[in-house]
């Protein structure tokens, strides 16, 4: 070793350098408490608080080259998206996030302070996202390229889960959050045009740091919302996914959506898209799709887009047309 690489792996020292206890050690101290947890990390498993006698889990995974890019997401960016992605499962459900298991694969030499910033960006986006909830313990080991696996718990606090099969001819339906602006941003990255990326800086941040409503899938839950599920795949898949389930067919009106391609025009003419096509088909915007009893008082973080019907050849309707299954799968390049 030169002494010009000495000199760099004492300033930035890598997993490789410090070893696993070491760098866990460091990586640990910088993240939240939360509320739920009775025992955290440091021990074989953690002990987390419920409730009542039932609780949600989900997981994810996010890989390297394939569900992102270093050159585009920086380790914190990555550490918010992780738990982004989990927790807004468990608003899904109708559920309130209480804890997370966080595993974590990376090559050794990758620097310790790259370890600190993820943990930095877990728990940042548990603060801002699901107060209360924490990143309760893990594992780290080595691989290649970086695998990010998390498994995300909730609590329904009394209430039922709010599941993707209860839509009912009549429903509303309604989205919180926002539709495509993901989709854009990965779309900015995509064109290599860094002063497009830069003049629409909201919307990529909207890619690599997804703010999910996890406060209005609670709401909507307790509103009595009849099914409901995170929008990770694209609003034309996951509808999909909800007409399926509950055995009748989504109809949903442009005109409601206009809106939303109000704020993507912009950028969508900046490098020659099209705005709806982010809207119908763009995922990763991890809000929540909904549907709401016609008398229901529908929390204001939804935004009515249609309505339930009977079930008809096809599963969903745009202005009376079908509307084909296109959105993210993990699959198909």
């Amino acid at each position: 070793m030169t002494a010009l690489n000495s000199a760099d792996s004492i300033a930035n020292p890598t997993i490789a350098d410090v070893g696993e206890n070491e760098a866990l050690r460091r990586t640990v101290s910088r993240l939240n408490a939360g509320d739920y947890a009775l025992v955290g990390s440091g021990d074989d498993a953690a002990v987390v608080a419920t409730t009542d006698d039932r609780f949600v889990v989900t997981t994810d995974t996010m890989i390297e080259g394939h569900d992102f890019r270093l050159d585009w997401s920086s380790a914190f960016d990555l550490g918010w998206k992780a738990v982004a992605t989990n927790v807004a499962d468990v608003a899904a459900m109708g559920a309130r996030p209480t804890a997370l298991v966080v595993a974590l694969a990376v090559p050794a030499s990758t620097a310790v302070a790259w370890l600190e910033a993820f943990a930095d960006g877990l728990s940042e986006a548990c603060l801002a996202l699901a107060p209360g909830a924490s990143v309760v313990g893990g594992d780290l080991a080595a691989a290649e390229q970086i695998m990010i696996a998390v498994t995300a718990h909730g609590a329904l606090e009394g209430r039922e889960p709010v599941l993707r099969s209860g839509a009912q001819v009549g429903d509303i339906v309604a989205v919180a959050g926002t539709l495509g602006r993901a989709a854009c941003g990965l779309a900015l990255l995509q064109s290599g045009e860094a002063t497009a990326i830069s003049a629409y800086d909201d919307w990529v941040n909207v890619q690599r740091r997804p703010n999910p409503p996890i406060q209005a899938g609670i709401d909507a839950a307790n509103a009595g919302a009849t099914s409901m599920l995170d929008l990770s795949d694209g609003l034309a898949k996951d509808a999909h996914r909800v007409a399926r389930a509950s055995g009748v067919t989504i109809a949903i009106d442009r005109v409601q959506l206009s809106g939303f391609e109000a704020m993507l025009e912009e950028p969508a003419m900046r490098i020659g898209a099209n705005a709806m096509d982010w809207i119908i088909g763009g995922g990763e915007d991890h809000s929540l799709l909904a549907t709401f009893a016609p008398d229901a008082l529908m929390p204001r973080a939804f935004k009515p887009i249609g309505r339930v019907i009977a079930r008809a050849e096809s599963e969903v309707l745009l202005d009376g047309s079908p509307l084909q299954e296109s959105g993210w799968d993990s699959f198909v390049a």
